[in-house]
């Protein structure tokens, strides 16, 4: 499997956002963009992440960072994600997981002891010309954006 690293050109990609409108990444160069990866709206570790994001969204905008959610779940369920849970970033839908593969996060893990195919939790900044800045993957859902903020120098708000 493919991860994508540092210096890498961030594989384009356009996917239908929580109203069903499409979002392409480079329409976004001249910011930079968190695009993480979750395996399901609406489960606890997810919620936990997306909350996460959503409480640090105000630091991570002051810094020019967009924040894009990523799964394989259809937009009428990440829209009901997004207004259950007061999200204010664009979730994304990718139920082929065309672009989940080619970011590196869906392919085989490990689920209680088991080797399984799905998502990979994973998170990878692109810095404003289109280039991985970070790439972190099998990230833990709790505590998560914490440490990406230490990572990228963002106080604590």
């Amino acid at each position: 499997m493919t991860r994508l690293e540092p210096g890498d050109a961030a594989p384009d990609f356009t996917l239908n956002d929580q109203d069903g409108s499409p979002v392409t990444l480079s329409d976004l160069r001249g910011s930079r963009v968190v695009v993480y990866f979750y395996p399901a709206a609406m489960t606890p570790g997810c919620t936990t992440q997306a909350c996460d994001f959503r409480d640090s969204l105000d630091a991570l905008a002051a810094q020019g960072i967009r924040v894009l959610g990523v799964s394989p779940d259809e937009p009428a369920k990440l829209k009901k994600f997004q207004e259950r849970d007061g999200l204010t970033f664009t979730l994304l839908s990718d139920p082929e997981k065309k672009v989940l593969t080619e970011w590196g996060a869906y392919g085989e893990k490990k689920n209680y002891g088991k080797v399984v195919q799905g998502v990979i939790r994973s998170t990878v900044v692109v810095d404003a010309e289109g280039v991985v800045e970070l790439a972190r993957y099998n990230v833990k859902a709790a505590g998560h954006v914490a440490r990406l903020r230490r990572d990228l120098g963002i106080d604590e708000a």
